[in-house]
């Protein structure tokens, strides 16, 4: 595959480069699609009522956006690379937009899962965003941009979760999709207007198959990872999946090692420091999950249980919601960092973090104010690392392979939020109290997945101790990441 970029097709529209409105719009975008992921949370519960469908079947309008988002973040990526980047960043935004309004002119399950799916589409706007910022901003603008832009996704799972409680108490559910078509069709708009198309294309054929085989590997393997605790798993849907899941994967790598144009360019994903950044990336996956997992179960179980608080959804949101102010003010300081003493630092800090926050919160859970302290702990922490990770992986890959790599670290968080609500969910089933004749979560299985998230974060730092030491990280032609990112990048490829 040639890495030398191809002019932008004819007619396509040049914005004023201004950095600040650049780094502005990509970041409400990259917000606006991370909403997406919570504004459902509130009305879960109510969905078999709200749908007139049987619980099993409403739970589906969460797995189709998982299914859809991890199918669509890496081909995205690597159609961007191909075709344009601010093509695909507008597309799937458009996708976002559409299932939106399906959703709010839906009142039965079929139609709502089919907008769930198409706002799972947009998944990829996060790592588009990170390489239009590459190609287009100065240097010493980068690191911090791409810090904010990296941390959207938690900022916006934080904030929107108290804006769909204080919605779902007050107005009919449907306004949270009519809200969210308004916020699409915003960042649509000003991403159109304001944000240029990159230079940097690589042209060429798009690789089909490997789409077609990825797609239906990770279908298999994140379908058995989020129903296995509906079917059992040991049950033979459940390891079917998983077996099917690892040998398309297994047989994918094999084809896509043969192909001259890949979607997933494998050989670069074997440097080590594109490796072990991934590694990273799928352990803080699992790290970030957990806490959002755990906070709002022990917020809402009753206080006879003698360590749930009673408290209701609202207060929940209002809880976790400076969990994302602390993402966003600790971007630009994870950035400074990375400059000063490169983001390999700033990964294993923000592993650190982490890991304390966890382990605080194994004895910090009676009150309110304890669980404030933990999630910004762990936001801390989260903000310091995808604030680095993405700088690690466009220092070692080419211009031409920004989004597809971005995307593809992305894609590895997903799987490792997956994997966080998989484990955690077997945990708080097999570790319960009675209530009332209820079964409950324990005390103590609580205390067991801040155990674990607390050693995902520790596996985290062991792996980012593996990376290269560089401070001055360079791209795959040797040319400095910094000095790739600047405007004028495309002609020094």
């Amino acid at each position: 595959m040639s890495d030398n970029p191809i002019p932008p097709a004819a007619g396509t529209a040049s914005a004023p480069r201004n950095p600040n409105v650049i780094v502005a719009v990509l970041a409400f975008a990259g917000i606006v699609v991370s909403l997406m992921q919570t504004l459902v949370i509130p009305i879960v519960p109510e969905l078999p009522k709200l749908l007139n469908a049987p619980a099993s079947d409403t739970a589906w309008a969460v797995t189709a956006t998982l299914l859809a988002a991890a199918v669509a973040t890496p081909i995205a990526g690597r159609l961007g690379d191909m075709y344009g980047k601010r093509r695909m960043l507008l597309t799937s935004l458009a996708m976002l937009t559409i299932g939106s309004i399906t959703v709010a002119l839906s009142d039965s399950l079929t139609p709502v899962i089919v907008g769930r799916l198409l706002q799972g589409l947009s998944a990829g706007v996060i790592p588009l965003g990170l390489s239009i910022m590459r190609d287009e901003l100065p240097a010493e603008r980068l690191g911090a941009s791409t810090a904010l832009m990296s941390a959207s996704l938690g900022i916006g799972a934080a904030l929107g979760l108290p804006i769909a409680a204080v919605v779902a108490d007050n107005f009919d559910w449907h306004v949270l999709f009519w809200a969210s078509t308004v916020m699409s069709a915003i960042a649509l708009v000003v991403v159109l207007a304001l944000v240029p198309e990159s230079k940097v294309r690589t042209g060429g054929r798009f690789d089909l198959l490997g789409g077609l085989g990825l797609a239906a590997g990770l279908v298999c393997l994140l379908l058995a990872i989020s129903k296995g605790g509906d079917w059992g798993w040991g049950s033979g849907t459940t390891l079917g999946l998983f077996a099917a899941g690892v040998l398309i994967l297994l047989l994918w790598g094999f084809l896509e090692l043969r192909t001259t144009q890949p979607l997933v360019d494998l050989r670069t994903t074997t440097r080590p420091q594109v490796l072990f950044a991934n590694l990273a990336g799928l352990a803080f996956g699992f790290s970030l999950f957990a806490v959002q997992l755990i906070v709002p179960q022990i917020l809402q179980l009753p206080e006879q249980t003698g360590y749930g608080l009673g408290e209701d959804l609202l207060t929940v949101g209002l809880v976790l919601a400076p969990q994302g102010l602390i993402v966003m003010f600790a971007a630009p300081l994870s950035s400074k960092i990375s400059q000063a003493r490169g983001p390999k630092l700033t990964l294993m800090i923000g592993a650190l973090i982490v890991a304390t926050g966890y382990a605080l919160n194994i004895f910090l859970m009676s009150e309110i104010w304890q669980l404030i302290l933990v999630s910004c702990v762990i936001g801390a922490g989260i903000g310091f690392a995808y604030g680095a990770l993405p700088m690690l992986i466009m220092g070692a890959v080419p211009v031409s392979e920004t989004a597809a790599a971005n995307a593809f670290n992305t894609l590895l968080r997903s799987i490792g939020s997956s994997l966080a609500s998989a484990a955690s969910g077997v945990i708080l089933a097999q570790m319960t109290i009675d209530f009332a004749g209820h079964a409950l979560p324990s005390e103590d299985s609580f205390k067991v997945i801040m155990a674990i998230g607390c050693g995902a974060a520790l596996v985290a730092f062991l792996l980012a101790s593996f990376l290269p030491r560089q401070r001055a990280l360079a791209t795959a032609s040797g040319v400095p990441a910094e000095a790739a990112a600047t405007a004028n990048a495309p002609q020094k490829v």
